[in-house]
């Protein structure tokens, strides 16, 4: 069987995402797989997913999201709601940063604008607000990508190497952010990078998906 089971999901109850022999591989003649044999469950809590380069992170994620389709194994999902915000996709150069957020804001209804403010003061994102976003450079539109999921309340959040080009008091900011979803117990944060970063202690981490070197 290949797939995702898309299962009921009933309020109060923890969201979980497991995969029995989840595998993938990219369309194309010659194309190698990415994954394979894939075993894991992932519940509330901090995850991440580490490997080298071109190892199948950000397929993984696509394939958490549902975005992808597995072609191998299943994966089930118990979810009610996920969040990965792309602010670096070209198609949304033009737009403004705050009708941007809006739209993130009005996607998700347990938005907590508590800690989207929170953020963007952290970030120092507040001049920006009103300008396009092909005006801002890669690391404020990847703040503010990472503001957007952290204020969404989503049961899945997904982060795709979130800690590329930011400087070293926002990296001192998301590492907080991260100590703070470990701990909680409604979410499902997945995080896709190299390695764990520095400076987050390891045994936050509920668990990893190593997909090698």
């Amino acid at each position: 069987m290949t797939g995702h089971d898309h299962l009921p999901h009933t309020p109060g109850t923890a969201p979980y995402l497991r995969a029995h022999g989840l595998g993938w591989q990219p369309p194309g003649a010659g194309a190698p797989r990415l994954l394979a044999g894939l075993d894991f469950e992932l519940g509330p809590g901090l995850h991440l997913v580490q490997g080298g380069e071109g190892r199948g992170k950000t397929a993984l994620l696509r394939l958490l999201a549902g975005l992808l389709a597995p072609d191998a194994g299943r994966l089930e999902r118990l979810l009610a709601s996920q969040a990965w915000p792309e602010p670096l996709d070209p198609a949304r150069d033009a737009q403004q940063a705050a009708d941007w957020l809006a739209e993130e804001r009005a996607r998700h209804a347990a938005w907590h604008a508590d800690a989207a403010a929170a953020l963007q003061e952290a970030w120092q994102l507040g001049p920006h607000m009103v300008k396009q976003m092909h005006m801002l450079s890669a690391g404020s539109r990847r703040k503010l990508g990472l503001l957007a999921a952290a204020a969404s309340g989503a049961e899945l959040v997904l982060l795709d190497m979130p800690f590329a080009a930011l400087d070293g008091v926002s990296r001192r900011v998301l590492l907080e952010l991260l100590e703070d979803a470990a701990r909680q117990c409604r979410q499902i944060w997945v995080m896709a990078d190299y390695a764990a970063p520095a400076g987050l202690d390891a045994s936050l981490f509920a668990s990893r998906i190593d997909l090698g070197e």
